[in-house]
């Protein structure tokens, strides 16, 4: 099976007041969105890029919880800045003030460390209330822009918690981690990310991958800055969500 071809039904995309089939809870401390079956069995845990929570990013962790025939997730998305994430406003940096903005973001609350000494409390805090009281069986973790050097971290060698990983048009993307990475790992980037880059993370992976460049997509397509409007874009976002649900059910 391609993992373009999963075996789901992704409902039609929506562009303008996207409603939550989830709801808001606490994990770890921590304001976190949470859809999907309860009485699912393995899960999900997304990592956000640094505007936080968005109808665009809300609507695929949605699809992924509720779109597969074959597996059914429960699908977690902590706020790590905790109601103070990037203004959208500030990227890209139109004015000194923006880039300065954006600087100090990266410099305090966007801290890769900050954020993956945090995850293990959210997973377990999660566990706890997976269906029979005995855990989720299986964890991926899916991250966008900045979220995707989390995940990609998180899949590193110290990893003991995530079976596969994702990562959609990540933002630093440094070759040397993938030689790191313990577990498969998909990577679908943007017209935006370096070529490069992309060409050299894969390369350097040995493990099970999907790495795959949607050309006609800007940098943030899957998350916050996709532009749902358009009928291209929204296209290219299902097939994104697709994407990811054929590459776990192959790997997860």
């Amino acid at each position: 099976m391609s993992v373009n071809n999963a075996c789901c039904s992704i409902s039609p995309v929506v562009c303008h007041k996207y409603e939550a089939k989830g709801e808001y809870i606490t994990l770890n401390g921590l304001k976190t969105y949470v859809t999907g079956p309860e009485s699912a069995t393995e899960a999900i845990l997304i990592i956000y890029d640094i505007f936080g929570f968005f109808p665009q990013t809300i609507q695929g962790a949605d699809i992924l919880a509720n779109s597969s025939e074959n597996r059914k997730y429960r699908v977690f998305i902590p706020d790590f800045f905790e109601g103070k994430p990037a203004d959208i406003s500030w990227y890209p940096p139109a004015t000194k003030e923006h880039a300065e903005s954006m600087n100090a973001f990266f410099s305090t609350q966007a801290m890769p460390e900050k954020t993956l000494s945090r995850i293990p409390g959210v997973v377990e805090g999660a566990n706890k209330i997976a269906a029979g009281g005995t855990g989720f069986a299986k964890w991926a973790i899916v991250g966008h822009c900045w979220g995707g050097k989390i995940a990609s971290l998180s899949a590193g060698k110290d990893n003991q918690i995530f079976k596969a990983a994702v990562q959609c048009h990540p933002a630093m993307l440094d070759p040397a981690d993938a030689a790191e990475v313990k577990v498969p790992m998909a990577l679908l980037a943007s017209k935006d990310e370096p070529a490069g880059d992309v060409a050299a993370y894969k390369a350097n992976l040995k493990v099970p991958n999907h790495v795959e460049t949607f050309s006609s997509q800007s940098h943030g397509w899957m998350a916050a800055r996709s532009n749902l409007s358009d009928t291209h874009v929204q296209k290219e976002y299902a097939r994104g969500y697709q994407t990811i649900l054929g590459f776990l059910e192959q790997n997860l």
